[in-house]
C-alpha cells in the first residue's frame, strides 16, 4: 500500500482537530454505528477543558488503495517544540486558515518551520461557509504569508480547496457542489509526495515523540527512514553525535489505524512506528541496525525564552492536599517530564529544594504546572522571568522580543496602543479587519508582556484576542513598569471572616471568600494603592446582647476575583510566589514572616 505522510497545521481554534475528525469520518475508519467523540484526537483532559491541542498526534486512514499517516500538531507557539520535531515525519503539510481571521502568527511560526524543510503547503481556507468570510482576501493574504517567509517557486505554486470541517466538505471553488471531503483526499494523494525512502538499506528510524504504556513501557514513534524492522529483532540506540546509548530488542512494533494502534509484525521504510523494547534512547536519537554507526540529523529546536523556579511547598498549609510533596519526587517529575518534552528545560536552583524550568512561555509551563498538581503535586512557582543572552561580539545584554496581533473592538484601540506603548512596545502595523474590529501589530519585549493579558482583558471589556510570537533576541529595552498595585496581606493564621472582610473592602478587592483558610504571609487581595498593606482577616464582630435594626448591618461581600493557574502566575511580583495544590491556588509571599519582608526590601534597595 503506497503511502502518503501530511501534518495538519494552523492557528488555535482554526479547526485542524475538527477536520481530522471529518476526514476519520468520511474515510471508512469507524463502524456506522460506532460512537466517536468529538475533536477525536485531542484525548488529554487538558485539551478537551481548553479547546486546544497540547501534543502532536498522529493517525492513519486509508484512501483508494493509499495510506495516509495524518499528523495534528499544536496551533499555539508555546507547543513549538511538538512542531519542530513532528514535521520530520512528514513529506507534506496542509495549511489551515480561518476564512475571516486569515493566516495569524501561529500559522506564519510553523509554516515558516515547514517551508525551511523543504515540504509543500496545500492550503485549506476553512469556515468558507462563515457569514464574515473573506476567502478571496484570504488567499491573497496566505499568498503574501509565504513570500515573506521565503518559499521558493514550487512552494507558491500551491493548491487551495475551500472548505468547513464543522459540516464535513471541501471544494475547488465555492461555487461547486458541497457534499464531502473526498476532494482534499484526493489533493493530499496527488500532491504530496511518497515518502523518499530505502527499503533495501539496513533499518533507521529518527525517534520525534515517546510515551509511557502501563503495558509495554516506552514507545518511541517515528518514521521509518530505510530498511526493515521485524519484530524481536534486534536494534541499537545512537546518541545524535553517534555514540552508542544501548542495545535492545524490538518486542513490539505497533503502526496506528484510525485512533487505534495495531500490533503489527514488520515496519516498512516510509511508514509511521511505535517501537517497545528501548529503555534509555529517547526524542532526536536513532533506532538503527546494531551495525549501525551514523544517526540520522535531527532538526535544531528552538532555546526556551522564560523560565520559573519550581520548589516545594513550604507554607504552613503543605501536605494537606497533595500526597507528592518532596523535593526528591518532584524532581523525578520533571526528569521524566523531559525525557519526552525537548523543549522544557530543567537546571537546578541555588535555592534549597527548587528548580529552575525554562521553556517557550506561560501557556507552555502552565500546562506543566496543571499536569502536576492533578497528579496529586504540592508546589510552590515564583514568577515568569526572561532569558537574557550576551551578544558575543558587542557584549551588550540582549532580551527576547515578540511579534503581538490583537484584534480589538473599534473603541478599544486607543487604550491598547496606550498600554503597550507603556511596555516598551513598537506598533508596525493598523488596519481594519471588518465588523467594527481593528487588528493591530506589535513588536514588544517579552519582560512587558508578563502579566498584561488580564489587563488587556481588562482594558477591552474581554472582548480583545491577543496572540503571539517569539520574534528575535534584541538589546536591552531598559526598565518596565511592573504591576501599579500593591496587595492585602494576611496578618495572622486562622479562618476568614464574613465581618473582617466586609470592613476591609474600602482597601481594595479580595481573591477569597469567607471560610477559607488562611495564614501569614499569603496573600488575600488586591490594595487600592501601591503599598502593600497587612490586614486581619479573621476579626469577628464583637457580640453584645442589644439587638436593633439601626445598629446592626448586613453584612453582604463583593464576590471575590478568582483566578486560573495562568492568571495567578501572571499576576504575582518578583517577591511573591503561586502555592499550587490540588485543589487550590494560593498567592503568597516568598518571605512569610513581616520582619523577613522588610529585611529583603532593605537589602534590595542597597543593592
Amino acid at each position: 500500500m503506497e503511502i502518503r505522510n501530511v501534518a495538519i497545521i494552523a492557528h488555535v481554534d482554526h479547526g485542524k482537530t475538527t477536520l481530522v475528525d471529518g476526514l476519520l469520518k468520511q474515510s471508512g475508519t469507524f463502524r456506522d454505528n460506532q460512537q466517536v467523540a468529538e475533536r477525536a484526537m485531542d484525548s488529554n483532559d487538558l485539551e478537551r477543558e481548553r479547546g486546544i491541542t497540547i501534543l502532536a498526534k498522529c493517525t492513519s486512514v486509508e484512501w483508494e488503495g493509499y495510506r495516509l499517516n495524518i499528523v495534528d500538531t499544536p496551533g499555539h507557539a508555546d507547543f513549538g517544540g511538538e512542531v519542530e520535531r513532528i514535521l520530520s515525519m512528514v513529506d507534506g503539510v496542509v495549511v489551515l486558515v480561518d476564512a475571516a481571521e486569515g493566516p495569524m502568527p501561529q500559522t506564519k511560526f510553523v509554516t515558516q518551520k515547514a517551508l525551511s524543510l523543504g515540504l509543500k503547503p496545500i492550503v485549506v481556507i476553512n469556515k468558507a461557509d462563515r457569514p464574515d468570510a473573506r476567502a478571496d482576501e484570504v488567499l491573497d493574504e496566505c499568498f503574501d504569508l509565504l513570500v515573506a517567509l521565503d518559499a521558493n517557486e514550487d512552494q507558491l505554486d500551491f493548491p487551495v480547496l475551500y472548505a468547513s470541517a464543522k459540516e464535513g466538505w471541501a471544494a475547488t471553488d465555492l461555487n461547486e457542489p458541497r457534499e464531502n471531503l473526498h476532494p482534499l483526499f484526493d489533493l493530499i494523494v496527488k500532491h504530496v509526495e511518497a515518502p523518499k525512502v530505502d527499503e533495501d538499506a539496513p533499518f533507521r528510524m529518527l525517534v520525534t515523540t515517546i510515551e509511557s504504556n502501563p503495558y509495554l513501557g516506552r514507545l518511541l514513534t517515528g518514521r521509518v527512514e530505510s530498511g526493515v524492522l521485524k519484530t524481536n529483532e534486534m536494534v541499537k540506540g545512537l546518541g545524535r553525535k553517534g555514540g552508542k546509548i544501548e542495545d535492545a530488542k524490538a518486542n513490539k512494533i505497533m503502526a496506528f489505524r484510525g485512533l487505534e494502534r495495531e500490533t503489527i509484525s514488520e515496519a516498512r521504510a516510509g511508514d509511521i512506528v511505535s517501537i517497545a523494547g528501548l529503555v534509555k534512547t529517547t526524542v532526536a536519537d536513532t533506532i538503527g541496525t546494531p551495525e549501525e554507526t551514523t544517526p540520522l540529523e535531527a532538526q535544531p529546536i528552538d532555546p526556551p525564552t522564560i523560565s520559573m523556579t519550581f520548589a516545594i511547598n513550604s507554607s504552613p498549609l503543605a501536605g494537606r492536599d497533595g500526597d507528592k510533596v518532596q523535593s526528591r519526587v518532584i524532581r523525578a517529575r520533571l526528569m521524566k517530564e523531559i525525557e519526552g518534552n525537548v523543549s522544557i528545560r530543567v537546571e537546578d536552583s541555588t535555592e534549597a529544594d527548587a528548580y529552575i524550568v525554562s521553556g517557550r512561555g506561560e501557556l507552555q509551563l502552565g500546562v506543566l504546572i496543571e499536569t502536576m498538581r492533578r497528579e496529586g503535586f504540592e508546589l510552590s512557582i515564583s514568577r515568569p522571568r526572561v532569558l537574557f543572552r550576551e551578544d558575543k561580539v558587542t557584549g551588550q545584554t540582549l532580551e527576547p522580543q515578540e511579534e503581538v496581533v490583537v484584534d480589538v473592538d473599534d473603541e478599544f484601540s486607543g487604550v491598547v496602543v496606550e498600554k503597550m506603548a507603556l511596555r516598551k512596545g513598537t506598533m508596525t502595523d493598523m488596519r481594519p479587519s471588518g465588523g467594527g474590529k481593528t487588528r493591530i501589530t506589535f513588536i514588544c519585549p517579552t519582560r512587558g508582556l508578563i502579566g498584561y493579558h488580564g489587563e488587556f482583558l481588562t482594558d477591552t471589556r474581554g472582548t480583545g484576542i491577543m496572540n503571539r510570537l517569539f520574534d528575535s533576541y534584541v538589546p536591552h529595552k531598559g526598565t518596565i513598569p511592573g504591576r501599579r498595585n500593591g496587595v492585602l496581606i494576611a496578618n495572622s493564621t486562622g479562618k476568614s471572616v464574613s465581618f473582617a472582610l466586609w470592613n476591609l473592602e474600602a482597601r481594595g478587592f479580595f481573591f477569597i471568600g469567607s471560610g477559607v483558610d488562611v495564614y501569614e504571609g499569603m496573600v488575600l487581595g488586591e490594595h487600592n494603592r501601591p503599598n502593600d498593606l497587612e490586614v486581619n482577616a479573621l476579626k469577628a464582630k464583637q457580640l453584645t446582647n442589644i439587638r436593633a435594626s439601626g445598629t446592626d448591618e448586613a453584612v453582604r461581600l463583593t464576590t471575590p476575583r478568582k483566578m486560573s493557574l495562568e492568571q495567578a502566575i501572571a499576576y504575582i511580583d518578583d517577591d511573591e510566589l503561586v502555592e499550587v495544590t490540588p485543589n487550590f491556588i494560593r498567592l503568597r509571599k516568598f518571605h512569610l514572616d513581616p520582619h523577613e519582608r522588610k529585611k529583603a526590601s532593605r537589602t534590595k534597595i542597597a543593592s
